[in-house]
């Protein structure tokens, strides 16, 4: 690659970023996925499914000392967890709203059959009450060359599942917070809402996994929020 290993984030944003000396299988896998892309998501699968190390290097940097790079290694070969190891985000995604779905027992069902027949994939899937009686407002994620594939999907079920309108808007990133220690630490969630909260920036949507936190943001707010929760972790203090 050309960078010189993996780095808590984009040191193109933070100049505090730090490179990382050891990451677990499961965070490089999700910071991949999530906008890292020093690395492929199918070759960490592949590596961790054989159980074989790798070492992110910069292919413009003559072998050096063997502490060099990034080592991606077995969960079991950290010994100390970080709570969060990196912050990633993405400006690809996409936010579909459904406005006024029709109340009943498996709309939801047919709705994500749907999308998942059109071979689209959704990320954040959040359902609130809608103003009208009997009725839900479902909010999703999605990348943004899939909008007009999904906008297509939805329209073939009105026929299936009733609903108002479908809203969607491009101009939104997804920012991420990824550790494996949030397995044994409780309030983590509650420090990055408490951190962009302070700086003003709105969260869309939420989604979460054993070792992962993302939320749905407007994509000004891109920068302000990695540099907030990169602060508000601590990494900013392990980079002095």
């Amino acid at each position: 690659t050309d960078v010189d290993g993996v780095y808590t984030t984009d040191p193109r944003i933070v100049k505090q970023a730090r490179k990382i000396d050891k990451i677990s299988f499961e965070e490089m896998l999700e910071l991949a996925s999530l906008g890292a892309k020093v690395l492929q998501t199918r070759s960490v699968e592949l590596a961790m499914a054989r159980g074989v190390r790798l070492r992110v290097l910069s292919s413009f940097v003559k072998d050096g000392a063997p502490n060099e790079g990034t080592l991606v290694v077995d969960e079991e070969e950290i010994m100390e967890k970080q709570i969060v190891s990196g912050v990633a985000y993405s400006r690809d995604d996409a936010k579909v709203t459904l406005l006024g779905v029709e109340s009943t027992p498996g709309r939801a069902a047919r709705i994500f059959t749907a999308l998942a027949e059109a071979n689209i994939n959704v990320d954040m899937i959040v359902q609130s009450d809608s103003r009208e009686k009997d009725a839900a407002n479902i909010l999703f994620s999605c990348k943004q060359v899939d909008v007009d594939r999904t906008v297509a999907a939805l329209e073939a079920l009105r026929g299936e599942v009733k609903f108002d309108q479908i809203v969607t808007d491009d101009n939104v990133a997804m920012v991420s917070v990824v550790g494996l220690g949030m397995k044994s630490h409780a309030g983590v969630a509650g420090v990055m809402f408490r951190a962009l909260a302070e700086k003003g920036v709105n969260i869309q949507a939420i989604s979460t996994s054993e070792i992962k936190i993302s939320v749905l943001v407007e994509s000004e707010y891109t920068e302000l929020a990695v540099r907030a929760l990169h602060a508000a972790y601590g990494l900013d203090v392990a980079a002095a």
